[in-house]
């Protein structure tokens, strides 16, 4: 018994730490390890019977955001607290005001739900900070907006730091679930500078809790898949089929709709908003969102990728929309046209993960399903010639984020091959194999249109999968 009982323990140590020993509240992405939304709770001033309190939602991710419609922050009061008053934000409810009958609190709820206020609000309910609908950028590609904020006046609490308590319970909805916040931590009151730039002052006291964000807890299924194609092979690998749902699912039926239908426009418009479930165009994999990626041409000391982003969601826009790529080439990424870019670095010395994202004004708007649902954009890389290769799938990229959820990938073996004489037609081969020496006598940024190879101009909106 005695082996028995030690080859054991440390399978019941394990388990009882996962069950016990783990916080629900934390979530581990590899890609942004450090990443998570941070709730400042500031006390700037006390009052006769409370305190006015400046509460800062910062955005500390690196790719992932909030988009409309916005977030939705709550908390469970510690005694009996009311909202007097706010500024920047309101809550959903006010409550069961009854016992008050002179001047009526904001807010009486023990539980109160507060939304940003939307732009176009009178500046004399505005603070620093707030007023864009609830959408928080993320860190990289809008770092001003990537923080949200609104004063609350608090009544009926401490007046003192020793007898103040913070609130608990917090919740994040970005609008809806996938954030899990911690308790208030009491951390080194907040200092501010003045507008001049020459004094400083601080809160009485801050409160923080910090919020991670896990795909498991935000939906049930997929959001996003990738599909793969290549110049050298005629095989279009699509997306996974019913990786995101089956439409010939009883329980869904009518969640999808054909994009050919001629009562496409009438049903988005009459939907209503309320509805959680979203309405796709039908599709083997049922996702919202597709990513295709096409290895497009081979020059000498080059080679190129096209990336097409196709949304199938009717009713639905992306803005500030954005692509994570992990591929061992992109730290020799020559050029990038029509998107932003920028290299991601969690770890030290390993350079291979890009964030993308659209041109302000150009292309950063992913529009709802149809004719202008896409955007798309090529990558040129240079060549390492101690690692570079199209065998076994190398070109391929490793795994793709889009808007920070982990996007479904093609299995392995399913990966467009190489030209192999005994499974292809030597036609196909010697074409492939002309098409690479034309590209190649030509300079990757003088004309690639000139030695279009297979599927170049292959329009990845209208694949077999629909």
């Amino acid at each position: 018994m005695g082996p028995l009982l030690s080859m054991a323990f440390p399978i019941i140590s394990f388990f009882l730490l996962s069950c016990f020993g783990i916080s629900s509240t934390e979530a581990y992405d590899a890609l942004d390890p450090i990443g998570n939304i941070t709730i400042k709770w500031d006390i700037m001033s006390w009052t006769s019977d409370g305190y006015v309190a400046m509460v800062s939602i910062h955005n500390f991710q690196q790719y992932r955001h909030i988009q409309a419609p916005g977030w939705q922050l709550g908390w469970t009061w510690a005694k009996k607290e009311v909202i007097w008053s706010m500024l920047g934000g309101q809550t959903m409810e006010q409550g069961d005001c009854s016992r008050f009958p002179g001047s009526i609190p904001h807010c009486c709820k023990r539980d109160p739900a507060v939304v940003d206020l939307l732009p176009g609000t009178p500046d004399n309910l505005q603070t620093a900070n707030c007023c864009r609908g609830g959408v928080l950028s993320s860190r990289v590609q809008d770092p001003p907006n990537a923080v949200s904020a609104f004063q609350i006046t608090v009544g009926l609490a401490g007046t003192t730091n020793k007898t103040v308590r913070s609130p608990k319970n917090f919740t994040l909805n970005a609008p809806g679930p996938g954030y899990t916040c911690g308790y208030p931590k009491p951390v080194r009151p907040t200092r501010f500078v003045t507008p001049d730039k020459r004094r400083f002052t601080q809160a009485m006291m801050t409160w923080n809790v910090t919020c991670t964000y896990s795909q498991f807890l935000a939906q049930k299924t997929p959001t996003c898949c990738v599909s793969l194609s290549s110049f050298y092979n005629d095989t279009v690998v699509n997306c996974p089929p019913c990786k995101c749902g089956c439409r010939n699912n009883a329980t869904h039926s009518g969640s999808c709709i054909r994009s050919d239908s001629p009562h496409l426009a009438s049903v988005v418009s009459h939907r209503s908003k309320s509805v959680n479930t979203p309405l796709l165009q039908c599709t083997s994999h049922m996702c919202p969102v597709r990513v295709h990626w096409h290895v497009k041409l081979n020059y000498k000391e080059y080679w190129r990728v096209k990336i097409t982003i196709t949304n199938f969601n009717c009713g639905v826009n992306f803005t500030q929309w954005n692509l994570v790529v992990q591929h061992p080439n992109l730290d020799n990424l020559a050029q990038i046209f029509s998107f932003n870019y920028k290299p991601l670095t969690p770890y030290a010395g390993l350079n291979d993960t890009a964030m993308l994202w659209g041109v302000r004004y150009y292309n950063d708007l992913l529009m709802e399903a149809g004719p202008f649902g896409n955007v798309q954009s090529e990558l040129l890389f240079r060549k390492d010639k101690s690692s570079f290769t199209f065998d076994k799938g190398w070109a391929f990229p490793r795994r793709i984020y889009f808007n920070g959820d982990d996007c479904v990938m093609p299995p392995p073996d399913a990966y467009p091959w190489l030209p192999n004489s005994s499974q292809r037609p030597v036609i196909s081969t010697l074409y492939s194999v002309a098409m690479i020496l034309a590209s190649a006598s030509e300079p990757p940024w003088k004309s690639p249109v000139a030695a279009v190879p297979v599927h170049a101009d292959y329009d990845f909106r209208s694949t077999s999968d629909r």
